[in-house]
């Protein structure tokens, strides 16, 4: 029988002030085969990091790395699909713990590892020789808001404080081996500004998939998988459609969340 995942509750140092976290939670990711460390109070993971992880191709991978991985969603849920061992690369230190906790939760310490560092900042990695990078980086620039998130934490993963769309690519484009992937999840209004940063730095675009709430709905989720040093050619999969009429996950929706769908080559 599975164990229930935990809560606990207890206090950080804020400003030289002792402040009341709010409990970290233990939570099964979709399929219930892996369990998450969050925190409400700083970040939680959303459908677009499984997402990524089911869509992106793992095939003949053995070293993959994630980028803004905030609690380890999507090499937690890629770990399911793939024996590669998994670099997940986060900026904020409390993020880094709560994944740590994860990997350990998970008897995971052989594969996923996690690294708290600034993306802007590769030195001493080895350039080149991934051949995965997947990201989910922040959304939303700076400038087009008018207002950010006071939380800091939720802040730096939302909006782009610390990371810019130009920084998340350049990094996975030096990370990533020639013919190597890179997959990203982001918002379809972006599409124009991430193809052409992706080309920029080398990283031809060759899946796309659109995700949309409902069927009559725009799509408020983009999929897309580029290689590194690729031709140009780029292929429109079938959308995936969240919910139904009466608000239930359609079938193929579900087989995608909950189960991974079909196995991408």
């Amino acid at each position: 029988m599975r164990k229930r995942p935990q809560t606990c509750s207890g206090a950080f140092s804020f400003g030289g002030k002792k402040v009341k976290q709010a409990e970290e939670r233990q939570d099964y990711l979709p399929g219930n085969e892996r369990v998450i460390h969050q925190r409400s109070d700083i970040f939680t993971y959303s459908m677009d990091a499984v997402l990524l992880a089911r869509f992106v191709r793992v095939s003949g991978a053995e070293k993959a790395a994630d980028l803004c991985s905030g609690t380890g969603a999507v090499p937690l849920v890629m770990s399911l699909r793939t024996e590669a061992v998994i670099d997940a690369l986060e900026l904020q230190p409390l993020l880094c713990e709560l994944t740590e906790r994860s990997i350990k939760t998970n008897n995971l310490e052989k594969q996923v590892r996690v690294m708290e560092r600034d993306l802007r900042d590769l030195s001493g990695f080895a350039l080149g020789k991934y051949d995965l990078v997947t990201c989910n980086p922040p959304y939303f620039p700076v400038t087009a808001e008018k207002g950010v998130n006071v939380n800091t934490s939720k802040t730096l993963a939302r909006h782009e404080v610390s990371c810019t769309l130009d920084d998340a690519v350049k990094a996975a484009a030096a990370l990533v081996k020639s013919k190597g992937r890179a997959a990203f999840v982001h918002r379809p209004e972006r599409l124009g500004d991430i193809i052409t940063t992706m080309q920029k730095r080398k990283l031809e675009p060759k899946r796309l998939c659109f995700v949309h709430p409902r069927e009559d709905r725009p799509a408020n989720i983009l999929l897309i998988e580029a290689v590194k040093d690729g031709n140009p050619g780029m292929t429109t999969e079938p959308p995936w459609i969240v919910y139904d009429k009466e608000g239930n996950y359609t079938p193929e929706f579900y087989e995608h969340y909950f189960k991974g769908g079909k196995s991408y080559a």
